[in-house]
């Protein structure tokens, strides 16, 4: 079975599939990210953390940053880094994400050098776009919602064709028998999925009018 998962996170790495420079298509899965250092400002556990080990999985150094820490994602391990900063592991990076959830948070423009590519998260602006348009060569993806909406849809339809369709029956069946816990607790994930893209797409209609 294929798996879920996290709507951003996975928005973010389907975003920098696409971006120039990042991943190379000529590598084998698992090494596509090989040799690129990647700075996750933000670990929350719905899209910082997550975000830093799939990153990690596909090859890259990750430093995942906090309020009060900092660690490396790498070969499938987490290390502490208590002699990183924020900067340093900003200067070394090639991509850097950012998803701090306040407006008075700005990521410094001169840590961030040319040729990078800038993926902004949070709801509100990390970065002074003005000035970080003005380094050489960088790529600047100010919001990542649209593509996030398009991940939901695609959970809720994988959803559908492994417990819903008219293939999947059998195996549906093959769930009750070992327990119906396990499948009303999809049930209920599903129209959970199904609640959020209603109420999304309500809100992106208020929005319009």
């Amino acid at each position: 079975q294929k798996c879920l998962l996290p709507c951003t996170a996975l928005s973010v790495v389907k975003i920098l599939e696409q971006c120039p420079g990042c991943y190379d298509a000529n590598k084998p899965v698992g090494r596509k990210l090989e040799g690129k250092v990647i700075t996750v400002i933000n670990r929350s556990e719905i899209v910082g953390r997550p975000l830093a080990a799939m990153l990690a999985n596909d090859g890259a150094i990750v430093y995942s940053v906090d309020i009060n820490s900092i660690y490396k994602f790498t070969g499938g391990r987490l290390h502490p880094c208590p002699e990183e900063t924020p900067e340093s592991c900003v200067r070394k990076s090639s991509v850097i994400v950012t998803g701090v959830p306040t407006k008075a948070y700005r990521l410094p423009t001169e840590w961030i050098q040319p040729n990078s590519t800038v993926v902004n998260v949070a709801s509100f602006k990390n970065v002074d776009e003005d000035a970080l348009l003005q380094i050489p060569g960088v790529v600047y993806v100010p919001m990542v919602g649209k593509v996030t909406v398009a991940m939901l849809e695609r959970n809720l339809m994988r959803l559908y064709e492994q417990f819903h369709a008219p293939g999947a029956v059998v195996h549906h069946n093959l769930l009750v028998e070992k327990g119906e816990i396990i499948a009303n607790r999809l049930n209920w994930y599903t129209a959970g999925v199904v609640t959020a893209l209603f109420v999304l797409e309500l809100i992106r209609t208020l929005k319009k009018t």
